[in-house]
């Protein structure tokens, strides 16, 4: 298998793409080690561009499978990772259905993650996450510490809420730029999801995710104030919890506030 450090061609980063591709090898395979390859045996990886995290998952007793949109990133691993060609999607992941490929079967996503679409690529596997116990990458740092913080923290918002109500989320390590062509003028975070055991909630959900973004819209209001379109009942309004700003309010305490809404409907 080839080693693309060392191969003559080399693919050029493209801006619009977000593309920075990572040259360490050994933070390459210690991404790949993040996952802990239980109780599926497909795993994706969105953006491999020259295929330095690729190598280290194809050495692993797992099904590997590429989602590429850059046509030149494709043309480099197929003729590099010869083994690996039959399971390169050239697809936008954001738009493709993954299932035309993946038959419904559970798996788990890896990559270094293009910053310009990492908040969306977590926000298309909380829609999937029936499918995905497991989920671990790169991202900017400071949106890799907002997923994974607590309430009461100042990054704490719509993106840890949502996460968290179906994932444990750990911060895993932070990379400097310095390792990547071209360097990004911020360090990475490296994080892991891992499903809950119980991931549906008790209350309605599409009512959940709607909660939590309305809430997130206006922080500083107290959630008396942020809500007001749900047009709660004042009997409603005078409980304790509408006094809170939304950061205050931990996942299961979003979860029992859902549920106050449902039955004042």
């Amino acid at each position: 298998m080839a080693n693309n450090r060392n191969n003559n061609h080399q693919v050029k980063a493209k801006k619009h793409l977000g593309q920075h591709f990572l040259n360490d090898e050994t933070i390459a395979q210690k991404i790949a080690d993040t996952l802990a390859l239980k109780d599926y045996k497909n795993v994706l990886e969105i953006g491999p561009g020259m295929g330095v995290l690729t190598k280290y998952l194809l050495e692993k007793d797992i099904t590997t499978y590429v989602v590429e949109i850059d046509t030149e990133s494709v043309e480099y691993l197929q003729s590099n990772y010869l083994n690996l060609a039959p399971r390169i999607i050239e697809k936008d992941f954001l738009k493709y259905n993954l299932n035309e490929v993946l038959n419904e079967e559970p798996f788990a996503i890896i990559g270094n993650f293009p910053y310009n679409i990492s908040t969306q690529i977590v926000f298309k596997t909380l829609e999937m996450r029936h499918q995905i116990p497991e989920f671990s990458g790169m991202f900017q740092k400071e949106v890799a510490q907002r997923i994974c913080s607590k309430e009461g923290s100042k990054v704490y918002g719509i993106l840890s809420v949502l996460v968290q109500a179906f994932y444990d989320a750990e911060y895993l390590f932070t990379v400097p730029p310095s390792v990547f062509n071209p360097p990004p003028k911020v360090d990475s975070g490296v994080l892991r999801l891992t499903r809950k055991k119980n991931y549906t909630l008790p209350c309605d959900e599409k009512l959940f995710f709607k909660t939590v973004k309305t809430a997130f819209q206006q922080r500083r209001k107290t959630l008396r104030n942020s809500l007001k379109t749900f047009n709660l009942s004042d009997n409603l309004k005078a409980n304790s919890i509408f006094g809170k700003r939304p950061e205050q309010l931990s996942v299961q305490a979003f979860v029992e506030l859902t549920e106050l809404i449902e039955k004042d409907a």
